[in-house]
């Protein structure tokens, strides 16, 4: 029997907000720092460096792809921040899946209505991607997560728990 590997990278269209605040934010800094160097006053060189420093750290989470790594009944799902930075979102087990189906299903109702349920959406909300939830019952507490799968990886989900998939 050979493994089953599929990997499906997601990008995530960056919101005009996120633009804006990427410019105004490198604006800002630009101003800072010139000034600093133009009247030679620290008091506009230090926020300057402070505000590229935080540039350089918060501003790449702005721009995010997303990357499905399915292997055997395992779901592992990392981010990308601005094509640079990798890091491991969340990993699923799909022995520990309660229900699969269609985003729009009448199926998710119950579990959607709930309190104290963490909803994770890995989705490039393009509103034309189909996009599934996937419902985890994860150490006693419900987890829902929101992903665009391939017909490969829905396949062999359906072939793990064939009760537990909803085609709509």
């Amino acid at each position: 029997m050979s493994d089953l590997y599929q990997e499906i990278l997601i990008s995530r269209e960056t919101p005009f907000i996120n633009k804006v605040i990427k410019v105004a934010a490198y604006v800002v800094t630009a101003i800072f720092i010139l000034g600093g160097f133009m009247m030679v006053n620290p008091l506009f060189l230090i926020p300057g460096i402070v505000m590229a420093i935080c540039c350089y750290f918060f501003l790449p989470r702005l721009d995010v792809e997303y990357e499905y790594l399915y292997v055997n009944g395992e779901l592992d799902i990392d981010a990308i921040y601005s094509k640079q930075k990798r890091k491991r979102i969340a990993g699923y087990d799909m022995a520990e899946l309660e229900i699969l189906a269609p985003s729009t299903s009448h199926a998710l109702d119950s579990y959607t209505n709930q309190k104290d349920v963490k909803v994770h959406d890995f989705t490039s909300r393009d509103p034309q991607a189909k996009s599934y939830t996937l419902v985890f019952n994860k150490e006693s507490k419900r987890d829902i997560v929101i992903v665009e799968l391939n017909d490969v990886i829905l396949n062999d989900i359906r072939r793990i728990a064939p009760r537990k998939v909803n085609a709509f």
